[in-house]
């Protein structure tokens, strides 16, 4: 009896030393990831916020242009189509729009956050550089930075049939040779180690373009890289930039693709590498040198999200993707210190007497819910219960795309419906449709805001 008594202290004993371990390692590597891993150089010199000056201008993001020279048709385009939530097809279409639109606007220069291509490929490289030209003749300035598909995509491929064959993609080198007239020949200076420029275009104000992609990782007959980080070179160039520009008195928008703030609750869980490295470090780092708002993209998603750190503060604001619907534009103006944002969507407006715009949203939910599937699939979820979670994750995810969410309007999901295992699976993955649902501060398409 005694040793039976010795044998259950003993298993207790492993047991809660398991639990103690369990948790050690939970604390301790929660407290080593909230560590920044670079140095980041943050103002500490108490000045005044330079004052920002009047201007209007237009952003557009993930513009995602596909040259249909490289295939329309066959089971292998078929694929990547479903596979994804782009309107790959109408692609030069919406973008044509946008140019128009912005065009007959007020707008004195545009700014898009990256992904300019399908996946990098030069031939689709050349089309953009020959769209966007339309500005530039137009005497209206663009400012671009490179996203994750643009540069040495190793997916950068053709498709016939059910086949699909490589073509050439673009370097770094190439990147900025190629979009010499939005930004990189009217740079004021140009960071050693990345594509990441200064442009001044109006008197004042200036632009700083932060090159967050890691390209030089990728690796051919791989998928791209798809996180985002800066170098420590490149933290130092940033922080020079900064501080000549607090001695200067110049206001700075920074200008880049990865997020610096987190524009749902948990959304750093779900996809980190959507967020830049350290965001949390990097969105103080350009606070703290009263950079006020970051234009960024890559998440698809129309949000606005304001980051605070003690008394500073700066507004992320993601642009959806031109090929996800709605197809968002912002028009933005800056007057008496105060920032101005003003949206519209473009998937309404493209094919006038159609039903574009109902299948393109359609479109948007069916990717998203056939993605959710295969990862549930994963878990061993039965076809039903997939389909019911999938269905509400598509609705997430719909109405996070849009901005704007109002849970008033999210369908209700019976889990009473789903079996045991399903109903675990949802508990753990609830924090997703919870997060998608709530609209964090403040507004994202119409809104306004005080800059200091």
């Amino acid at each position: 009896m005694k040793k039976k008594h010795r044998v259950l202290k003993i298993l207790a004993g492993v047991f809660v030393a398991m639990i103690v371990m369990v948790v050690g390692y939970t604390l301790i590597s929660g407290w080593l990831d909230s560590l920044p891993t670079l140095d980041y150089d943050n103002n500490t010199v108490q000045t005044s916020p330079a004052v920002y000056p009047d201007v209007e201008f237009a952003v557009i993001s993930d513009l995602h242009v596909y040259n249909t020279t490289l295939g329309t048709t066959g089971s292998a385009f078929e694929e990547v189509m479903h596979s994804d939530r782009k309107l790959l097809l109408d692609s030069t279409d919406l973008l044509d729009y946008a140019i128009d639109d912005i065009l007959q606007s007020n707008a004195q220069f545009v700014l898009i956050s990256g992904d300019l291509t399908k996946d990098g490929e030069k031939v689709c490289h050349e089309l953009v550089v020959k769209e966007l030209s339309r500005f530039t003749d137009a005497g209206v300035k663009v400012f671009v930075v490179p996203g994750n598909h643009d540069i040495n995509n190793p997916d950068a491929e053709s498709y016939d049939g059910d086949e699909t064959e490589p073509v050439d993609n673009i370097t770094a080198d190439e990147f900025a040779f190629l979009y010499a007239d939005f930004g990189f020949k009217d740079a004021i200076e140009r960071d050693s180690y990345s594509l990441s420029y200064v442009a001044e275009p109006v008197d004042g104000l200036w632009i700083l373009a932060i090159d967050s992609c890691r390209y030089e990782e990728n690796v051919p007959g791989q998928s791209e890289i798809v996180g985002g980080n800066v170098s420590q070179l490149t933290a130092d160039w940033i922080a020079e930039v900064l501080s000549r520009a607090v001695e200067e008195g110049k206001a700075v928008i920074a200008l880049m693709h990865h997020g610096v703030v987190e524009h749902w609750e948990g959304q750093h869980k779900l996809h980190p590498d959507y967020l830049i490295e350290d965001y949390e470090h990097f969105g103080s780092f350009l606070a703290s040198y009263d950079v006020r708002v970051v234009f960024t993209g890559h998440y698809h998603a129309q949000d606005i999200t304001e980051g605070t750190f003690g008394e500073k503060f700066i507004y992320d604001i993601e642009t959806g993707s031109l090929v996800t619907a709605p197809c968002p534009i912002r028009y933005c103006s800056i007057k008496n210190n105060s920032f101005y944002v003003e949206s519209t969507t473009i998937v309404d407006k493209i094919h006038p007497g159609t039903s574009f715009a109902s299948e393109s949203m359609a479109f948007v939910k069916t990717t998203v819910v056939l993605e959710a599937q295969k990862t549930l699939a994963n878990y061993f979820v039965s076809g039903t219960d997939a389909d019911i979670i999938s269905n509400a994750v598509g609705d997430a995810f719909n109405a996070h795309y849009s901005g704007d969410e109002d849970p008033s309007l999210r369908p209700p999901l019976d889990s009473g419906e789903l079996s045991p295992w399903g109903k675990f699976i949802l508990f753990m993955q609830q924090y997703v449709l919870d997060g998608l649902w709530v609209d964090l501060y403040p507004a994202d398409n119409d809104v306004s805001f005080a800059l200091s």
